[in-house]
């Protein structure tokens, strides 16, 4: 009986282990790789590509996933947008954004007929905060395109991942999450 009590708890000792250890981080970030990410942010010229649009979830996109309508492995707190070219760039004094905009609209949006969030303008009240605690970015600004005003959260991680959280005057907050790529290196390609 004793050694039956060993055995089993041996065996989740060792599973409890195994989990802990894979469970922390992977990799450790050198000073290279902080002072790349403080240089490609402090050149202002970036794109943030996001993969994932995260919206505020509401009694009608629950109601539009229990009817099917999303894709597969996607839900009404997560889709997969990766590969539809939804990006948040800065070039210098500009910013852009084409994202795709899931969620629910409080206020008319005009009558053009772009659905997502789009513009092209320069960044109002421009903060850009590096936490030095967490080694991370946090970059802050607003934006006004017609009669829409955008504010805007944009996290850099130093494995260049990053959550960007929007939140506008006529539409519920959505956030997106992505990664950084430097676009002096990507157009020289």
């Amino acid at each position: 009986m004793m050694f039956k009590y060993l055995k089993i708890s041996s065996i989740l000792m060792f599973t409890g282990v195994m989990i802990f250890t894979s469970c922390g981080n992977s990799r450790e970030y050198t000073s290279d790789d902080f002072k790349k990410l403080d240089q490609i942010i402090q050149d202002h010229y970036f794109e943030i590509e996001a993969e994932w649009a995260r919206p505020l979830v509401t009694s009608a996109l629950i109601q539009l996933d229990n009817v099917g309508l999303f894709a597969p492995g996607d839900n009404a707190s997560q889709i997969n947008i990766s590969g539809e070219s939804s990006h948040l760039r800065f070039q210098g004094v500009t910013v852009i954004a084409d994202l795709p905009y899931f969620g629910e609209r409080q206020m008319g949006g005009g009558y053009n007929n772009s659905s997502g969030i789009k513009f092209e303008a320069k960044p109002e009240e421009l903060e850009i905060l590096k936490e030095k605690t967490k080694n991370q970015y946090l970059i802050k600004f607003n934006i006004t395109e017609n009669t829409e005003n955008f504010k805007i959260l944009l996290i850099v991680y130093p494995n260049f991942k990053s959550t960007l959280n929007i939140s506008s005057s006529q539409r519920n907050p959505i956030s997106y999450r992505g990664h950084l790529n430097d676009l002096k290196i990507t157009e020289e390609k």
